[in-house]
């Protein structure tokens, strides 16, 4: 094992454990704060709901979480990449499923391990359960249980049963197949198909584009034993020989001669160049092998440049990933109480997520992937898996051939309106945060880590380079810094680049540099040899400006004010702007931008106007829609108040100014996010909803209430995130944890590109 891989080891171990062990816990979705939520939601209470359940079974989804829970099932025999594990090593695999339904769609995952590889007792098992979930997730059992299982809980159950594995996979190769073939002027019709692999996902591929129009005599499976042909005796099963055809050929290699098409499900290196010579004209290679794929893309390209070509791997174009469909599939299918997935359901997500891929690419996103294009053709047939639209595309397609296949138990009226609710249902900042780290991992910036000799900088570090994020360059004397990666035992840490300030080879030009920007403010050159020598944030802002580093993060051992001072000697403001700092807070899928965090004390109108202009902008920047409202006390000047004077001037500012977001007040914090409170007492308020960017008052309120939010509201807190340098640098909270550090590394280098 590599030192990299066992450092990742180190760090998703720590990862599963820190805090509260797992990724998953419950959370009430009522008050119970009284005796009387006690008795409502208790007894005796319970027993109203408990009575109309059982005189209409189907008001359980009115009356309980069933409408939006799914159970993640597994026995562990085919965990992915690591095979039969058992159920209760599976475990960590399931919660992970159960996070992205939460996380993508917004459904409520229960994850199920099952210690059983008994096929009847699983089945009996999982049926017995029917009545607590809307939907089953199957996952990680092999082949070929998974087809007898899934058919016969499909059969037995009137709620969705879904086996991602064969199903999630098939559905996003026919979207990538559909553009592949829209682009190379195919039609599925006449196409021929070569599958290399025979396990449960590659079988559920070849069954999709059947139904979906490719004949069955132009498909070849291959196995180990060769091409599945009619009278084959070796390695055969039932699922197998409903893909036999009459076929003189005896080898994969034989198989891909004239063969338009490659489906790759089996192993790395399966696929050679001489093959893919014999393919026919503009090839589609999806060679979705995992972790290293059937055929390397490079190779391909290098005997045939027309080709079109997939892998399951993110550095790679066309990413086939079934986080693209399994969440918005059952999304759609919840919100319709279908009692099934059909083919109809498969085939409209599959037409879903490939129409997708040719429309317009969100700006948040196209920004956030910078350089690497995401525009329709041959290097982008599937679309990205944090698009934030995947969840309006695809879970109304779904929910729409439910009810047209008239399998839909709860049809959607106004399927407009549904999609206008799905847009609003997730939050895209999650979405948004994961396209910055794909953008910087893909253009690797130099970051230095001013604290270089304190040991979290030194985790951080390692966990930013670890992660492909960037370079990070650490700050301080180089055998402290040593002698603490040998104690701490983080292996790959001593090979990350140390700079003293003390004795470094450019200090003469940071010392000149400083010297001509500060003589004018006071400062003598002795005083700037100083400083560049003694303080290691002046030196790692020095390198930022003179390019010898893109930029930099602190902020972990001193008061934000003290890292501010000395950054901003050296660092200035852009043209036409100011520093502004501001928090992201995430709580129950909900994202507020609170501002001004750290650098304004008592802002004037017009500096509020240009917080909240800063802000907005980069709300907007993160995905978010800005609606921004200017707080105070006082709610649109009742009752008259002196001190909330400036704030009803930044409105009258940002009238003149005419910006491109909705904004109003003064008002209180409690209108600004209750937007029935807002339009019962204010029916004049110019916001279309909750407002999501909050510009605070003063330094004093703005800096209080984020940090209340940090330590009361569920959730997690992003910042504060430095706005308005014309080099970028973030600034951490003392006493930053290390995932703390490596977001704001993160955050530094995205600016880096900008």
């Amino acid at each position: 094992m590599s030192k990299k891989n066992k450092t990742l080891d180190k760090e998703a171990l720590s990862f599963h454990s820190n805090g509260r062990p797992g990724k998953l816990e419950i959370s009430a979705t009522k008050p119970l704060t009284s005796q009387h939520d006690l008795s409502l939601a208790y007894s005796p209470g319970v027993a109203a709901p408990c009575l109309a359940i059982e005189a209409d079974p189907d008001t359980a989804y009115d009356y309980t979480a069933k409408s939006n829970l799914v159970a993640v099932i597994s026995n562990g025999t085919a965990v992915l990449g690591l095979g039969d594990i058992g159920a209760a090593a599976a475990k960590p695999v399931m919660e992970g499923k159960a996070v992205l339904f939460k996380k993508f769609a917004d459904i409520d995952g229960i994850d199920l391990e099952l210690d059983t590889s008994d096929t009847e007792a699983f089945i009996k098992a999982v049926s017995l359960m029917g009545p607590s979930f809307g939907g089953i997730n199957l996952e990680d059992i092999k082949a070929p249980e998974c087809f007898i299982i899934e058919q016969q809980l499909r059969e037995k159950m009137e709620i969705p049963v879904f086996h991602d594995d064969q199903h999630g996979t098939a559905i996003i190769v026919a979207a990538g197949l559909i553009n592949a073939l829209h682009l190379t002027g195919r039609e599925l019709t006449s196409i021929k198909v070569v599958s290399n692999g025979a396990g449960a996902a590659a079988i559920a591929c070849v069954e999709l584009l059947k139904t979906m129009g490719v004949p069955h005599e132009n498909v070849i499976i291959c196995d180990r034993a060769g091409p599945v042909y009619q009278g084959r005796d070796e390695s055969m099963n039932q699922w197998k020989s409903a893909h036999a055809v009459r076929t003189e050929v005896r080898s994969l290699s034989e198989a891909l001669e004239g063969a338009d098409v490659f489906l790759g499900l089996s192993a790395a290196g399966a696929l050679t160049t001489e093959m893919v010579k014999k393919m026919a004209d503009r090839p589609v290679i999806f060679a979705m092998a995992n972790p290293v794929p059937e055929i390397m893309p490079d190779e391909v390209k290098s005997v045939r440049p027309d080709a079109i070509i997939a892998t399951g791997r993110s550095d790679f174009p066309n990413q086939v990933n079934n986080v693209l469909g399994f969440p918005y599939i059952f999304r759609g299918a919840l919100d319709v109480r279908a009692s099934k997935i059909n083919e109809e359901m498969k085939i409209a997500a599959a037409n879903a997520i490939a129409l997708l891929a040719r429309e317009d690419v969100p700006e948040s996103v196209a920004e956030a992937y910078g350089e690497q294009a995401l525009q329709y053709g041959e290097d982008y047939i599937i679309p990205a898996p944090f698009d934030p639209r995947l969840i309006v595309a695809v879970s109304a397609a779904v929910a729409k051939a439910a009810m047209d296949s008239g399998i839909a138990k709860k049809p959607i009226k106004d399927l407009e309106g549904y999609r206008k609710d799905l847009s609003a249902r997730l939050d895209p900042t999650a979405s948004t945060l994961q396209t910055i780290y794909d953008r910087i991992a893909a253009n690797r910036k130099r970051v230095v880590f001013a604290e270089g000799d304190e040991e979290r900088v030194i985790r951080a570090a390692l966990a930013f380079r670890n992660a492909g994020y960037g370079e990070p360059i650490l700050v301080g004397r180089e055998h402290r810094i040593i002698e603490k990666i040998e104690r701490l035992g983080l292996e790959g840490a001593e090979t990350i680049p140390i700079t003293n300030a003390k004795i470094s080879d450019h200090n003469e030009i940071y010392i000149d540099f400083l010297y001509e920007k500060l003589q004018r403010q006071g400062a003598l050159r002795r005083d700037c040899q100083r400083m560049v020598n003694l303080d290691r944030n002046i030196f790692a802002a020095c390198m930022v400006v003179q390019g010898h580093a893109d930029s930099m993060v602190t902020g972990l051992t001193r008061s934000f004010r003290t890292s501010f001072e000395h950054v901003t000697r050296v660092i200035g403001p852009r043209v036409d702007s100011d520093f502004v700092a501001t928090s992201m807070i995430i709580s129950r899928g909900r994202t507020l931008f609170v501002g001004d965090v750290s650098v304004n004390e008592r802002p004037t109108g017009e500096q509020l106007a240009d917080i909240a202009e800063a802000i907005a902008a980069k709300a907007r920047q993160m995905g978010h829609t800005p609606r921004v409202a200017i707080l105070s006390f006082t709610n649109f000047g009742n009752p008259e108040s002196l001190i909330s004077a400036e704030a009803r001037r930044a409105i009258k500012i940002l009238d003149e100014r005419n910006p491109e977001f909705e904004y109003d007040g003064e008002m209180t914090a409690d209108v600004a996010l209750d937007f029935q409170l807002m339009r019962q007492r204010y029916p004049f308020c110019r916001l279309s909803g909750p407002a999501n960017i909050l510009i605070m008052p003063g330094l004093h309120s703005a800096n209080i209430s984020f940090k209340l939010m940090q330590k009361l509201a569920e959730g997690s807190v992003i910042g504060p995130m430095m706005l308005g340098g014309e080099k970028p640098f973030q600034i951490v909270q003392m006493g930053a944890s290390v995932n703390a550090i490596v977001q704001a590394a993160s955050l530094a280098a995205y600016e880096a590109l900008r």
